[in-house]
């Protein structure tokens, strides 16, 4: 089967030694599959997401912290039964929820899966938001929770730093569709079971970036659906290459995204300038 599952349209039958963008075969590629104690509290909760790191990427952002699986595209192929097995293992070790991370390139694979067993745990899409509509359509009635990045609200910056020119379009209109399947956030006992938090990586020297995010975020989904603002950036992958993002964040930087956000009214959650630690970079155990 051609793959044209992401806004890259590679159009290229991905089987053995055949890649597209994602630099992986159809059958998924995994890195690690552990509980996940470091996302957003309405995620992790105590005993943490039940959390699937896939291999390979549809985007190539220079500065990526996972650049070893992303980029390197290190890790296990396994089948979708074999997948659908590690649903079970994770459910009975009490984990919230099943969380796929960087699923894109998947989402077949995925979807048998799921036809096989469904684990009575909200299902989690976690994805660079760089996504198209028709593919995310196809998850209509599976996913329960989506967790999209906004990265870029400039073109030109998303161009040279991820490789995608088109990314505030594409991401805009995979963030409406979401927000179209999973309209209402349902949290029960300070778990999240249903809905949409977009989450934005706030970049060193480029807090205008983030400023439009926020605005453009407010405008087009308003304070219904939460926002997760990062501050773990940290140097990685080829990010010594560009030297506007060959450093950290500042404190100045980051408050005033963090000022943006409170001014405008969006409700969510920030992370501590203090989480930018390779501490809480996994181990790619495979």
């Amino acid at each position: 089967m051609l793959c044209n599952l992401c806004p890259r349209e590679c159009n290229v039958d991905r089987g053995e030694n055949k890649y597209g963008v994602c630099g992986v075969g159809a059958l998924p590629k995994i890195a690690r599959i552990a509980p996940h104690y470091d996302e957003e509290p309405v995620i992790s909760g105590t005993n943490g997401a039940g959390t699937i790191f896939f291999s390979g990427c549809g985007l190539r952002c220079v500065f990526c912290q996972n650049y070893e699986i992303s980029a390197l595209a290190q890790g296990k192929t396994v089948t979708p039964y074999r997948l659908s097995e590690e649903y079970k293992r994770l459910e009975s070790m009490g984990v919230h929820n099943i969380e796929f991370v960087t699923p894109t390139h998947y989402i077949d694979a995925i979807i048998e899966s799921l036809d096989i067993y469904r684990p009575s745990l909200p299902i989690i899409y976690n994805s660079s938001g760089y996504e198209k509509v028709d593919s995310l359509k196809r998850l209509d009635g599976i996913i329960d929770i989506y967790l999209p990045d906004f990265k870029y609200s400039d073109n030109e910056l998303a161009g040279r730093l991820s490789g995608c020119p088109d990314y505030f379009e594409i991401a805009s209109a995979a963030i409406d569709e979401m927000v179209r399947q999973q309209p209402q956030t349902d949290i029960e006992n300070g778990l999240m079971k249903k809905g949409v938090i977009i989450r934005h990586l706030v970049l060193p020297s480029h807090v205008k970036n983030s400023l439009a995010v926020l605005e453009t975020i407010r405008k087009r989904w308003g304070a219904r659906v939460p926002v997760s603002l990062m501050a773990q950036y940290m140097p990685a992958g080829k990010a010594e290459q560009h030297p506007d993002i060959n450093r950290r964040l500042t404190k100045r930087e980051y408050m005033k995204v963090l000022d943006k956000l409170y001014d405008i009214g969006l409700d969510g959650y920030a992370q501590e300038l203090e989480s930018a630690d390779k501490k809480y970079i996994p181990e790619w155990d495979y």
